[in-house]
């Protein structure tokens, strides 16, 4: 890459908040055995070759110690790192109160919007406990070269995220060509006899062998700001009293694409998306992960 495309690179930004409940602890940090690294340290360093230079990481002050003494000293000496935490008390005056009755973060959609104050320009979003490959980061880095004002997404095949280990939550693409009208969130996605089932409102519905999942891999412009603050007013209004509900990243992106008439590309992964949703997954993944790379 030139200089001039090195610094017109997007940020990567990692969302490296989450509680990890069903993991039992922050599985953002955890080490892979045998690779003896996180999976957030393997994205950074595919994103740094891919030409990133700058990577913004949300997280929870439970986790800043292990990260700053432990894995950035691991990460490439020439990427400006930026650790910025997400607080529940990060809310709007007017919902304090209901920020002071809740305990778990408030969702992708408000962890993105923390990291708001450092981007300044297109930026890269992923999850700290995902892997994505290496090809995801060069497609997105070609993505905005080409369309820097328009977003993107990589989105993996179904079948390819799934768990041995229990029922998986999906984001299913909703797709007019190579682009993006929706997503709907199914929870409890399990390969059975009668092939792939998940939950939609409530109700079983069977998916498709050639549904696209959004694995949070994201192409997001300076845009996108503005609707993810009035977004995230907008649900604290909605449910001033509910202590439990996420303000989520995909609703907030599909609800631009269908009233601000965003364009959102769609790129189908080359590489296979890894996950740790539970614990005992860990030495899997990471035979699998180092097969892959």
């Amino acid at each position: 890459m030139s200089l001039q495309q090195l610094i017109d690179a997007p940020t990567l930004v990692v969302l490296a908040a989450g509680l990890g409940s069903r993991f039992g602890g922050s599985k953002q940090i955890a080490v892979l055995p045998s690779i003896e690294r996180t999976i957030m340290e393997l994205s950074i360093e595919d994103a740094y070759a891919a030409g990133v230079r700058r990577a913004v990481l949300v997280i929870s002050a439970r986790v800043r110690q292990v990260i700053e003494q432990q894995i950035l000293p691991r990460l490439p000496k020439e990427l400006e790192v930026i650790l910025v935490e997400q607080r529940v008390s990060d809310v709007p005056e007017q919902f304090i109160e209901l920020a002071k009755q809740r305990e778990k973060p408030w969702g992708t959609g408000h962890a993105l919007l923390t990291a708001k104050p450092y981007i300044t320009g297109p930026a890269i979003v992923i999850t700290a406990d995902d892997y994505y490959g290496k090809q995801a980061y060069i497609q997105m880095v070609h993505h905005f070269q080409r369309s820097p004002r328009n977003m993107a997404m990589v989105a993996y095949a179904l079948v390819n995220t799934l768990s041995s280990a229990g029922g998986v939550n999906r984001g299913i693409c909703q797709l007019e060509g190579n682009r993006l009208v929706g997503v709907k969130e199914y929870e409890n996605i399990q390969q059975t006899e009668r092939g792939l089932i998940g939950s939609f409102d409530d109700a079983s519905h069977t998916l498709p062998n050639t549904a696209l999942a959004s694995m949070t891999f994201w192409g997001v412009t300076e845009a996108l700001f503005a609707e993810l603050e009035y977004g995230f007013n907008e649900f604290l209004r909605t449910y001033d009293s509910d202590v439990i509900k996420e303000y989520y990243l995909p609703n907030c992106i599909e609800q631009c694409i269908v009233s601000k008439n965003m364009d959102l590309t769609v790129y189908s992964a080359k590489d296979h998306w890894y996950g740790v949703t539970f614990k005992e997954e860990l030495a899997a993944v990471a035979g699998k992960i180092n097969e892959q790379r």
